[in-house]
């Protein structure tokens, strides 16, 4: 019997987020943003519920070699650009979009030899401080980029630094939206250059795409579509309308009964007041599972038993959680537990952990968590018919 862990990866919430995204669009096109082997999801298994997007966009070659291989005609954007020269005569093969930040790259494309000319997004630092040219630099990199008979088209891009907070406390104006400022460089700098234009982020697209400014041609969708909230804490996945795309879940394989004084996990870090009874949960941070989750009387992360929410109790370790099993008396080995994600149906409806709540006790974000599912945790892809008729983990 296989160890009872496995990661779902939800094709029908792929697809009803990315429409949720579009919602907001009001005609501008939209790139499905998979780095990160789609956010730890696994490009190939996220391509169904993605496919409707209008562009993918993405880092590595290998994973632009892998859409085109899925049958993906359309545009795909590499988001940093070309790391070497060479890297443009695969953009050449695969008809690739790509980034242009820095001197480096107009350089290696003006030495490129190439039938088709490429379409580039040149990128302006409004605030970011990471990739990107100047305000005073900007121009200057595109009078170049024009004049190339190597470049076909050149759009224009920025990235907002804090498109999820509340205010920008450089504006001027009280209430000012926080990303204002880098939206008046980004609008002074490029002001009477043709080319379409994409800003928005997640969390811009899901704030501030009312804003047609901010909307521009192209939004980067990136972790609105894998089910987790770019502004959490300040709003939740319910607020935005969003539906968890990932779900790792496993079995309890055990059953301790604590006295008052008995203490849980290395470390003794927990200490049962009263007498309790904890499950043992096949999951420990070698399944990617965050280690600093904690799980004291002051502060245990949620996790799901039987669809009851409940808490860790104790260390993660390597391969092992340990949970408070008062809610659900109950439980006993064999029974479900939800680490994040959709969780069995109680009272007739499909109960939820949001990644974001888990990532949050644990002092980071639901980001890292898609993005550190361990390789040794078994993978599987189901959709909507699939998730109604699927059975708890074997």
């Amino acid at each position: 019997m296989p160890r009872p862990i496995e990661a779902l990866i939800h094709t029908d919430a792929l697809a009803h987020n990315l429409a949720r995204a579009r919602a907001e669009l009001a005609g501008a096109r939209l790139w499905a943003v998979v780095k990160a082997n789609a956010y730890g999801h696994g490009i190939a298994r996220a391509y169904a519920g993605l496919r409707a997007a209008d562009g993918f966009a993405l880092l590595d070659l290998a994973e632009a070699r892998t859409l085109r291989e899925l049958g993906w005609r359309g545009p795909i954007l590499l988001l940093e650009g070309a790391f070497e020269p060479r890297d443009l005569e695969l953009c050449s093969r695969l008809g690739l979009w790509h980034t242009v930040h820095c001197e480096a790259q107009i350089d290696w494309l003006a030495m490129h030899k190439t039938k088709a000319p490429h379409r580039v997004f040149l990128k302006l630092n409004s605030g970011m401080n990471r990739l990107g040219f100047t305000p005073q630099a900007f121009r200057s990199a595109w009078t170049r980029l024009e004049a190339l008979p190597q470049v076909d088209e050149v759009s224009l891009m920025t990235h907002f630094s804090d498109a999820d907070a509340n205010a920008n406390t450089d504006a001027s104006t009280p209430g000012a939206r926080a990303i204002d400022r880098q939206l008046q460089v980004f609008t002074e700098t490029t002001r009477d250059l043709p080319g379409e234009r994409s800003l928005a982020n997640s969390a811009a697209t899901l704030r501030h795409a009312s804003d047609a400014q901010v909307r521009a041609d192209w939004v980067r969708a990136g972790i609105l579509l894998y089910g987790s909230a770019p502004d959490f804490p300040s709003h939740d996945i319910g607020h935005w309308d969003l539906q968890p795309t990932m779900t790792l879940r496993s079995k309890l394989i055990a059953v301790q009964q604590l006295q008052p004084g008995d203490t849980v996990g290395y470390g003794s870090r927990y200490t049962a007041h009263a007498p309790m009874r904890i499950g043992v949960v096949a999951c420990g941070y070698a399944d990617g599972y965050p280690r600093h989750a904690p799980g004291t009387h002051e502060h245990g992360t949620p996790v799901l038993v039987e669809g009851v929410r409940t808490r860790l109790v104790g260390r993660v370790s390597m391969d092992m959680v340990t949970v408070d099993l008062t809610p659900v008396p109950h439980a006993g080995p064999g029974s479900e537990v939800t680490l994040w994600g959709r969780g069995p149906p109680v009272d007739g409806r499909v109960s939820l952990l949001p990644i974001d709540e888990v990532a949050h006790a644990a002092g980071t974000l639901g980001y890292e968590l898609m993005c550190a599912l361990a390789a040794r945790v078994p993978v599987r892809t189901v959709g909507e018919a699939a998730w109604a008729a699927d059975s708890p983990p074997p």
